[in-house]
């Protein structure tokens, strides 16, 4: 059995859930795996990966999505020609995890394909979303990486398809603790902007990670730590809480963790809205915006906001069982309608 796996680079999440499912999937077949983002600067270690351009988007220095920044590093052309000379003849199954790549090439091919993502969790309507709701960015939800089958994953079980969040192996097998530090991840903003909030905050030093910081370096009660896998889980595991954007993974960890959680869903960003939208049904404070007006309610945050608990978590050996399982039942056979799901 052959199977493509393809990975959205843009964003640690889905590299981190692949980190989990691949392991065991190759145990059980016979796996390439393509990474497409061209803002992506991870690898997946000791499995060879093939990249391709792909689409990301573009962020400004203030947490926000930019429409032009996204517009201008768009390469259309090549886009397309990815997605029509890639070659899927071997492969029974392709598996995307919100990759446009392998999705529209399978679709186009007609290739068996299943979507592996949090955001096909939002194929469902019973998925929480913001009270503002965007049709046009629940289309591009619905078709930035069509698949047949799709299996979701979110912070609860809001449909049938739908599992709780796969948890990276060194955060299951961490042990907390709660020292006086707050873990800052909020990667769409610059750090001199988010030094100049967090220093305003003396009683508790900040971590702050930062993927425009080269190098280590502190001012007053604020670490500035570049972006890396082992420094951020021993902050994670060890803070009091976690401050962070409304992406699915961290918030997924810090509640595993039984650490308190603020969240600031970044502007334009429609699936971090409809996440905000979820945690604040479950108790989770969100705040809108990150500047001086918010310093009062990150104050209020640290000294009553309650502990929110992530109580189910994915088995990923089960969930690649069922994959194979659907990828052997589905060999030989037509592909399915579109956007259904895993039963």
């Amino acid at each position: 059995m052959k199977i493509l796996y393809g990975i959205q680079g843009t964003g640690h999440g889905h590299i981190s859930r692949a980190r989990e499912i691949l392991p065991i999937l190759t145990e059980l077949a016979d796996v390439d795996v393509l990474l497409s983002g061209y803002n992506c600067n991870m690898n997946i270690d000791g499995i060879p990966i093939s990249k391709k351009r792909g689409l990301s988007l573009a962020y400004d220095a203030n947490g926000s999505v930019s429409y032009l920044k996204t517009a201008l590093n768009l390469k259309p052309v090549t886009f397309l020609r990815d997605v029509h000379t890639l070659d899927l003849n071997k492969y029974n199954l392709v598996i995307s995890d919100y990759e446009p790549v392998t999705a529209w090439a399978a679709l186009n091919k007609q290739i068996p394909s299943l979507a592996l993502s949090h955001q096909a969790a939002f194929l469902s309507k019973k998925s929480p979303r913001p009270k503002q709701k965007s049709h046009f960015a629940e289309q591009i939800l619905k078709n930035f990486a069509p698949c047949n089958r799709s299996i979701g994953f979110h912070f609860q079980r809001y449909d049938t398809f739908i599992e709780p969040p796969i948890i990276r192996r060194e955060v299951r097998h961490s042990e907390p603790d709660r020292n006086n530090h707050i873990t800052v991840y909020l990667p769409a903003y610059h750090h001199e902007s988010l030094m100049r909030i967090f220093r305003q905050i003396p009683q508790t030093q900040w971590h702050l990670f930062s993927p425009h910081c080269d190098e280590k370096f502190e001012e007053d009660n604020v670490v500035i730590n570049p972006v890396g896998n082992l420094p951020f889980l021993e902050s994670l595991k060890t803070g009091l809480g976690v401050v962070t954007s409304s992406g699915f993974e961290t918030c997924a960890e810090a509640m595993f963790l039984g650490k308190k959680l603020l969240t600031i869903p970044i502007r334009n960003q429609y699936e971090q809205l409809c996440n905000a939208a979820a945690l604040e049904k479950m108790g989770i404070q969100v705040i809108k915006q990150l500047d001086d007006s918010s310093i009062e309610a990150i104050t209020n945050w640290l000294s009553s906001a309650p502990v929110i608990s992530l109580n189910d978590a994915a088995d990923a050996g089960m969930l690649t069982q069922k994959i194979v399982r659907y990828a052997r039942r589905l060999k030989k056979t037509a592909v399915g309608k579109k956007s259904g799901v895993v039963v």
